[in-house]
């Protein structure tokens, strides 16, 4: 497949570097002659340097045979321009456009986008995406990931193992036979920063971080077995009252489990318009970082606090403020993936990394057909696939002990029909069967091959 990639930044790059090692034509644009060379020279990829909504440059990068262009610059009428060019000029088919400005989200939900005036398919809006990831790290504060697949019927659940973890020390096989019952498994396991997809006779350790596929059911019994016990959240203070803050109020606002949530934002102008908008949330004014203000908002006594200004330092400053002031968990937004190793460090519960989200959710909308899911992990380090298993597939009608994944795969949970599988060696594999699969990123195209969907992408 031919694609057009406007944008060279990271978002871009994440997308050209998946999409390019799936054997994909892909040619990026990007108006920074450095970033494009970058491209050119480290990613199997061609590059044009230009501005991406001329239709010169989108001629010179392949625009006449394109199948899709995704549109991800850092501005959003050069995204539109690019896909309207696109579209009137090249009738590129399929077309993609990241947007973060509020004012042009608010008409496209509102459905005012839809006409042949803007032609654009799907539109990404990293903020929203952001919004509601937080909201999912609320909903699971033991982790310091977290994701729901097949239709809310799994979830995966990312577990920093502490000392008094009751599951360190024994290999993965003996888990199973304790915890015969539990419909969870261990998928990939990060140790001294390396992400690996665990044997059966593999042990956890303190400090590793476990990825694990659990049935929505059993997640509490899950979370307390690897020694975190499940968490109530009520109060919540959210620092940063911008684009990815005040959605998460709103959202908070709306649930029907009441949660007392206080909002600071440094910005007066800005701290006015979430107080006009807000109806149960109480907005204060002033520096998150503050102490005599985060005493003020309660922090000590909340049970988690969100750092989502648009400042990764200040989040990382804030979080760890907040966890010395006694606040249950801290979570911080977090840009430059060169910062996430302090996360750790610094005793931060968890971080929401914005690139990986905004590369998950365009990578969800291309991957059509048979792949109904898609999610990256950490640093585009590895993805979990949810796909429908084809008849021509290599799997289909073999055991799984019998398919030959690569070292870095693994099957997390197998559904037939409306029937929940825990994945064993023995378990077989049918024609339409879903599969969830933990992948590491070199290896997905493999998988793809297993899979036989990598020619289908929408």
């Amino acid at each position: 497949m031919k694609i057009i990639i406007c944008g060279a930044g990271q978002v871009g790059w994440q997308i050209a570097r998946h999409l390019s090692g799936e054997r994909n034509d892909v040619t990026v644009i990007d108006i920074n002659p450095e970033l494009t060379r970058r491209a050119a020279d480290a990613l199997d990829v061609q590059a044009v340097a230009g501005f991406a909504s001329h239709p010169d440059v989108l001629d010179r990068a392949g625009a006449r045979d394109a199948d899709l262009i995704i549109a991800a610059t850092h501005s959003d009428e050069v995204n539109m321009v690019a896909c309207q060019v696109a579209h009137s000029v090249f009738q590129v088919p399929r077309k993609i456009a990241r947007l973060r400005s509020p004012a042009y989200l608010q008409a496209i939900y509102s459905d005012l986008y839809r006409t042949d005036h803007l032609p654009i398919d799907v539109v990404i809006s990293p903020e929203r995406e952001v919004a509601k990831s937080a909201l999912q790290r609320l909903a699971a504060p033991s982790t310091f990931d977290t994701e729901v697949f097949m239709r809310g019927k799994v979830q995966l659940l990312g577990i920093l193992l502490e000392e008094d973890c009751p599951a360190l020390n024994t290999p993965l096989r003996q888990l199973d036979e304790i915890f015969p019952t539990l419909r969870a498994i261990v998928t990939g396991v990060r140790r001294e920063g390396r992400l690996f997809a665990p044997e059966p006779n593999d042990q956890l350790f303190a400090g590793d971080q476990a990825y694990i596929f659990s049935h929505a059911d059993d997640v509490a019994r899950v979370l307390e077995i690897f020694g975190k016990p499940a968490l109530k959240t009520s109060r919540v203070v959210i620092i940063g009252a911008g684009s990815v803050g005040l959605p998460v109020a709103q959202a908070l606002e709306a649930r029907p489990d009441r949660i007392r949530t206080r909002l600071i934002e440094r910005n007066r102008a800005r701290a006015e318009i979430a107080a006009d908008t807000l109806e149960r949330t109480i907005v204060l004014n002033g520096d998150g970082l503050s102490a005599e203000l985060m005493e003020e908002a309660g922090v000590a006594t909340t049970d988690a606090v969100l750092a989502l200004t648009d400042d990764d330092k200040t989040n990382i400053l804030a979080a760890v403020r907040a966890k010395q002031a006694g606040a249950g968990m801290a979570i911080s937004l977090i840009n430059d993936p060169t910062m996430v190793p302090l996360v750790e460090a610094l005793d931060i519960d968890a971080y929401i990394n914005p690139r990986a989200t905004t590369v998950s959710t365009i990578l969800r909308h291309i991957r059509h057909g048979r792949v109904r899911d898609i999610y990256s992990i950490g640093d585009a380090e590895a993805e979990v696939i949810e796909a429908q298993v084809l008849s021509t597939s290599p799997m289909s009608g073999r055991a799984i002990r019998d398919i030959e994944f690569p070292e870095g795969v693994l099957v997390g949970a197998v559904q037939k029909g409306e029937r929940f599988v825990k994945p064993k060696p023995d378990t077989r594999i049918e024609e339409g069967d879903l599969v969830l699969i933990f992948a590491l990123t070199h290896d997905v195209p493999e998988v793809e091959r297993l899979l036989q969907v990598s020619i289908d992408f929408f």
